[in-house]
């Protein structure tokens, strides 16, 4: 079968976050209709001999780890497995050979296809771009900082450690944790790249593994987005993905600063620091602190006490970041109208000016927002 046959590719969808061992381009499943991102091998990590590098195998493991996690609302969805024989970076046309979700016959069939020069890919639910986590909260202006408001924070906290647990369960960790591999709407978490991962066998390390998974989660993503700081002292930038970035990462990072955020919960804090440092074993212990935070913030978990102030004070807060939410997908629909208005052949020298401005206006009016 022909890759034109089966999707239509498009563009590159992954250039403000690159990754170390695949590209991710948009394309149009041509039977279904759907769109996907079709995530396929770096060229350069073919092998002239057929040697499969970690490279290639990776796409094995993460189609199994996704299979594995298939019934979290969390994890992306996996549409289809399979190679292609073009070397080019973005495929166009070609041969292709599809497994659909048969992740099994997929990774049986991994060697026989590195031995042909063929490179794997995926074919994976598409997210928006503009929930991206990373792609929110990076704000291109010097000394601009964005942060999650804690109680969408707290939600995502939930619902990472939600995951967290499942994946633990089926002894898999996921490690590679970073903004760039989140994907947040208000409501729902959902995460991509589980090419990082791995599944543990039982061994005498798992315990230190699933106790780094939880650290790598506090340090690399929920610090981050509670604060709007890299947990490096540095402003947000995409993190390096190859495997050694990922064990080296935050390896040395076990305690962090919250000067910047004074106002940031005390316990959240130092469920954080705790995180950081190691002091948390699994991430049922982790879950168990993070209820008790979110009780403070007016949740109802059993055992935890939560004011009927404080509970009623929290559906004011949900309804008004709902109109926040509301507001500036108004405020960014009415910019888009000024931006189409610009490019009218005709218009006069003042109302362009007039139209320029309001742009400018809104555009800081945005960069200022409360959500990201």
């Amino acid at each position: 079968m022909n890759l034109t046959e089966r999707y239509d590719i498009q563009h590159f969808i992954d250039t403000f976050a690159l990754g170390h061992y695949a590209r991710v381009l948009s394309a149009t499943d041509v039977r279904s209709g759907q769109p996907v991102a079709f995530k396929v091998m770096r060229p350069e990590h073919l092998m002239a001999d057929g040697e499969m590098r970690w490279e290639y195998r990776a796409f094995g493991n993460e189609a199994e780890i996704l299979r594995i996690l298939a019934d979290s609302p969390h994890i992306v969805r996996l549409h289809d497995c399979g190679y292609v024989a073009t070397i080019a970076e973005a495929p166009g046309e070609g041969e292709i050979a599809t497994f659909g979700t048969d992740v099994s016959r997929f990774t049986s069939s991994m060697h026989d296809y590195a031995l042909r020069g063929w490179r794997p890919y995926l074919a994976l639910e598409m997210l928006p771009r503009t929930n991206n986590v990373f792609y929110q909260m990076k704000s291109g202006r010097e000394g601009l900082r964005r942060r999650l408001p804690s109680e969408e924070g707290l939600t995502l906290a939930l619902q990472f450690a939600n995951l967290l647990r499942l994946a633990h369960r089926n002894n898999v960790v996921y490690l590679d944790h970073k903004l760039e591999h989140l994907y947040w709407d208000g409501v729902t978490l959902r995460i991509i790249d589980c090419n990082s991962s791995q599944r543990l066998t039982g061994g005498a390390g798992d315990a230190r593994q699933f106790a780094t998974d939880v650290h790598n989660m506090c340090v690399g993503v929920l610090y981050p987005i509670f604060t709007g700081m890299s947990p490096q002292q540095t402003t947000l930038r995409p993190q390096p993905g190859s495997r050694e970035d990922v064990e080296q990462r935050y390896k040395d990072i076990t305690e962090l600063d919250f000067g910047m955020v004074p106002e940031l919960s005390p316990a959240l804090q130092e469920l954080l620091q705790s995180g950081a440092a190691l002091e948390i074993a699994t991430v049922d212990e982790f879950a168990r602190e993070l209820e008790y935070v979110a009780a403070r913030h007016g949740r109802d978990f059993p055992g935890h006490n939560t004011t009927v102030a404080s509970r009623d004070a929290r559906d004011q807060l949900r309804s008004g970041l709902k109109l926040l939410r509301e507001g500036e997908d108004q405020i960014r629909q009415a910019r888009d109208l000024f931006r189409e208005a610009l490019i009218l052949d005709g218009i006069s020298d003042d109302l362009e000016a007039e139209l320029r401005r309001l742009v400018r206006e809104v555009n800081e009016m945005l960069n200022r927002r409360v959500i990201p």
